[in-house]
């Protein structure tokens, strides 16, 4: 078969980076698309030239090319992949969007749909300081038409895999399609197995408003004899340091080797965002590090709770720092209940080989379902021995 895969952009290594590459493994072949490429490191393309859209070549694309994003839905569907028998997309804004004809399969890895322009539109003009005047209701404007684009374009796809339950319940309310659930490959293999932990809590993550790092770090500020490690930047970083007691330590960004050793050395990864899945709460599993975090979205699905078999971590239930210091007690008072064994063993379920193998399944189900009438007809004609015209007539 000749097979397209299509991202989004590729600006900067990230989560759905690590997803194209192991679909980018399954299938070596394949020629790669998406909106932009500038890419430094290739390795999350395997090192495989990209073809792009008329977006790579605007004025100052390399680094605005967010902009561009009302150009995005008419950029995606003017890459021609008609002579393709396979097309895979790994969309979290338009990519699934391309255009596709009725003998082409069309499946496509949906990280989210576009959070921005569905449930979580309020929160992003919050976040933008777009809730009035005339920049306000220009992004409103434009969010409806994505709302309606995006929607249509899902009726192309003969196959949406979600990254989670969560997301594949955000895929029912937004294209009512259902999903089959692949969480992300994890390089668990990187992260090794620590038994021996310190007099520390940690938290991993970009500075961004709804990481809530802010929460994190007042509330150790308010237990100062609790120590807290903070590696990250952002544009939160700021307002975080000022929150910062004595008892936290804020390291902004770390080389990864450095923030492995403080994962493996941790007595328990905070975690306070609502994500869709949340890597980074696998990856300190595979530390052997237990995890406290909110009870939401993807965590629900990564996290085994006290009182189920084999427990990993503890959930808050909601975004406070009340909330946060009394899941951190109940921490204390039953870790000798959650085990770095039992961590590991939870991280591995999401390993890079089973996402692939579980990818491939999902990618062959779909081919055979679609192709199924097709391969009925030729086996009749070739039991019949009959010419493929003779049918017809």
């Amino acid at each position: 078969m000749k097979v397209a895969i299509v991202h989004d952009w590729l600006v900067a290594p990230g989560g759905a980076e690590k997803v194209l590459e192991q679909i980018i493994q399954c299938f070596p072949d394949a020629d790669l698309f998406s909106l932009v490429d500038f890419l430094e490191d290739r390795a999350p393309v395997c090192g495989k030239p990209v073809t792009t859209s008329f977006i790579q070549h605007l004025p100052f694309a390399r680094r605005r090319y967010r902009a561009y994003l009302p150009l995005m839905p008419l950029a995606i569907e003017q890459l021609d992949l008609s002579s393709y028998d396979l097309v895979i997309t790994s969309s979290y804004a338009v990519a699934k969007g391309v255009l596709v004809g009725p003998d082409q399969t069309h499946v496509s890895y949906v990280h989210s749909p576009m959070r921005y322009a569905w449930d979580l539109q309020h929160q992003y003009l919050r976040e933008a300081r777009l809730t009035r005047g005339p920049r306000s209701w220009a992004a409103r404007a434009l969010l409806h038409y994505l709302r309606g684009w995006d929607s249509r374009s899902a009726n192309g796809v003969d196959r949406l895999i979600a990254n989670s339950q969560f997301v594949a319940r955000r895929v029912m309310k937004t294209y009512r399609r259902d999903a089959a659930v692949i969480p992300p490959p994890v390089d668990v293999h990187k992260f090794d197995l620590c038994v021996q932990k310190d007099d520390f809590y940690l938290t991993a993550s970009r500075l961004v408003p709804y990481k809530r790092i802010d929460l994190i770090v007042e509330a150790f500020t308010a237990t100062p004899h609790r120590n807290l490690v903070v590696i990250g930047d952002g544009p939160e970083m700021a307002a975080i340091r000022s929150k910062a007691g004595p008892n936290v330590k804020i390291l902004g960004y770390q080389a990864f080797a450095v923030l492995k050793d403080y994962m493996q050395r941790a007595k328990a990864f905070i975690f306070a965002a609502e994500e869709d899945f949340g890597i980074v709460v696998i990856e300190a599993q595979a530390c052997g590090t237990p995890v406290i975090a909110y009870g939401k979205g993807g965590a629900l699905e990564t996290v085994v709770p006290l009182g189920e078999a084999r427990p990993t971590g503890v959930y808050f239930a909601r975004q406070t720092v009340t909330a946060i210091l009394d899941a951190v007690e109940t921490f204390e008072r039953q870790r000798s209940l959650i085990t770095p064994a039992a961590c590991r063993a939870n991280a591995e379920r999401f390993s890079a080989a089973t996402f692939r193998h579980s990818f491939m399944i999902e990618v062959t189900r779909t081919i055979a379902a679609a192709a199924g009438p097709r391969t009925r007809v030729e086996r009749v004609q070739a039991d019949l021995a009959w010419p493929g015209d003779a049918v017809s007539r």
